[in-house]
C-alpha cells in the first residue's frame, strides 16, 4: 500500500514557512545566534524570535497552551490548510515531543520559589500529551490521538506510527510529525552531557564539540489511497519506507559502529524495495556531536560503501530542535524531491579522521531528486529513518 504525503508545515529559526526556510537555505543563513532570554544567555541557540503572543496574533490562534505546543499548530495548520474534517475519513494526530510544556512549568517553578503570583493550575500543560490534545483540538480532529516521546527519533516515529496505522485499515488520514520549545532544561541537560558547544556547530567535522539546540516543529499528512478518493487531494510525495532499531547499547550515546543505524537504514531501504544507489540525497541526523557524527559516518559507509550519495546535516541551520527535528527534516526532505535540491553542511572545515567523509557543502539546486532518506536517532540507541520519495 502507497503512503501518500498531501500536506507539510514547518517553523524553525531560519523561517516560519516553507518559502523562508528555502530563501535561509539557499543563503547559508543559520538561524543560530546568541540566546536572548535571560536564563539562556551565554549559549548560542536556534531560537524563533518572537514571542508566545506575537506568534498567536500572527498565526491567529486562540488557545492558551506550552510553546511547544504553540510552535506545534503553528506547523500542523500549515500541513493541513486546504484539507477538511469529514466523517467518512478516519483522521488522527500523532505528535512527538520530548519539553512538552516545560517552558511554562519552569517559569510557574520560578514563581514559586520567588513567592511570585504562583498558579498551580498552570502545570496543566506540563505533560506532553497535552500539546498533542491542544494541536489536534485546533485542528478540529477529535478521533485518534497519539503521543510519542522517544527522544530525538520522536518525530520520526510519529511518520513511521501513522504509515503502519494506514496500512492496517485503522486510519484513512494522519496528521504526524513533532514539536518542542527551547528550555532552560534541556541547555542545562545537554550541558551536563558535555556535548553542548558554545560555538556554532560542526556536523561531521573533526573539531566537533557538541550540538546547538533549537526550536520549532513539522508535520505532514499522510493519506492512503482510499482517503484522497474522497478528499480529491492532489499528492505532493511519498512515505515510502521506514524503519526503527533499537540497538540498546548506551542511555545516550549511538554504539561506535552504528550498527543501530546500519539496521534502521537497511530496514527502510526493504520497506521501500529501493537499493542504496536509489538513494538521492541523505539528510543525515549529524548533531555535532563527537559520538553521533562518528556513528552515524561508520554506517554511512556500509550502507552505501563506495556509492556515498550526497549528504548533509541541516542542523547547523536550525539547530537540534529535538523531537521536532524528525519532522522538520521530513519537509526538507520533501522541498528537496520538489525543487530538485540539495542542502549545504555550513561550519564544515576538516572530514572526521576516522572516516574521511566529506558532506555536501554548497546549496545545489535543478537535482534530479527521486528519493530522499532522512535518519533521526534518540538516546537509548532509539534508531529511526524514513524515505521519502516522489510520485
Amino acid at each position: 500500500m502507497k503512503i501518500y504525503i498531501t500536506g507539510y508545515g514547518l517553523i524553525s529559526s531560519i523561517g516560519q514557512s516553507a518559502e523562508e526556510s528555502i530563501a535561509s537555505l539557499k543563503n547559508h543563513s543559520t538561524g543560530i545566534d546568541d540566546a536572548r532570554l535571560e536564563t539562556m544567555k551565554g549559549y548560542k541557540v536556534g531560537a524563533i524570535h518572537f514571542t508566545n503572543e506575537e506568534l498567536r496574533t500572527k498565526f491567529d490562534i486562540k488557545t492558551d497552551s506550552s510553546r511547544t505546543a504553540l510552535l506545534g499548530m503553528i506547523a500542523a495548520k500549515q500541513a493541513f490548510k486546504g484539507h477538511s474534517i469529514r466523517t467518512d475519513i478516519k483522521t488522527g494526530l500523532i505528535s512527538g515531543t520530548s519539553v512538552g510544556g516545560m517552558d511554562v512549568s519552569e517559569k510557574e517553578y520560578q514563581n514559586y520559589l520567588n513567592e511570585e503570583n504562583h498558579n498551580p493550575d498552570n502545570y496543566k500543560h506540563h505533560s506532553s500529551g497535552t500539546s498533542s490534545e491542544q494541536i489536534a483540538k485546533e485542528l478540529g480532529v477529535d478521533g485518534f490521538i497519539n503521543t510519542i516521546s522517544t527522544a530525538c527519533s520522536s518525530a520520526a516515529n510519529a511518520l513511521m506510527m501513522g504509515a503502519r496505522m494506514i496500512q492496517n485499515g485503522m486510519l484513512d488520514r494522519v496528521i504526524v510529525g513533532g514539536t518542542d520549545a527551547l528550555t532552560k532544561f534541556t541547555i542545562s541537560g545537554f550541558k551536563s552531557l558535555m556535548i553542548f558547544d558554545d560555538e556554532w556547530c560542526r556536523p561531521f567535522d573533526e573539531s566537533r564539540k557538541g550540538l546547538n539546540l533549537g526550536e520549532g516543529a513539522g508535520f505532514v499528512v499522510l493519506e492512503s489511497e482510499q482517503s484522497l478518493e474522497k478528499s480529491k487531494k492532489t499528492p505532493i510525495a511519498m512515505l515510502s519506507g521506514w524503519s526503527n532499531a533499537s540497538d540498546s547499547f548506551h542511555q545516550t550515546a549511538s554504539s561506535p559502529d552504528g550498527h543501530g543505524a546500519q539496521l534502521s537504514m537497511q530496514e527502510a531501504l526493504n520497506v521501500a524495495g529501493l537499493n542504496p544507489e536509489d538513494i538521492d540525497y541523505i539528510n543525515a541526523h549529524g548533531t555535532a556531536t563527537p559520538n553521533n557524527d562518528l556513528s552515524e559516518s561508520h554506517a554511512i559507509k556500509e550502507i552505501f560503501k563506495s556509492g556515498i550519495p550526497p549528504f548533509s546535516s541541516t542542523k547547523a541551520y536550525t539547530g537540534h530542535t529535538l523531537a521536532a527535528s524528525g519532522g522538520i527534516e521530513a519537509v526538507f526532505a520533501i522541498l528537496a524531491i520538489r525543487n530538485g535540491f540539495i542542502y549545504p553542511n555550513l561550519n564544515f572545515r576538516n572530514a572526521i579522521e576516522e572516516t574521511g567523509l566529506t558532506p555536501q557543502l554548497k546549496f545545489s539546486e535543478n537535482n534530479d531528486i527521486k528519493h530522499v532518506l532522512s535518519n533521526s536517532f534518540g538516546f537509548g540507541g532509539n534508531n529511526s529513518t524514513v524515505i521519502i520519495s516522489a510520485i
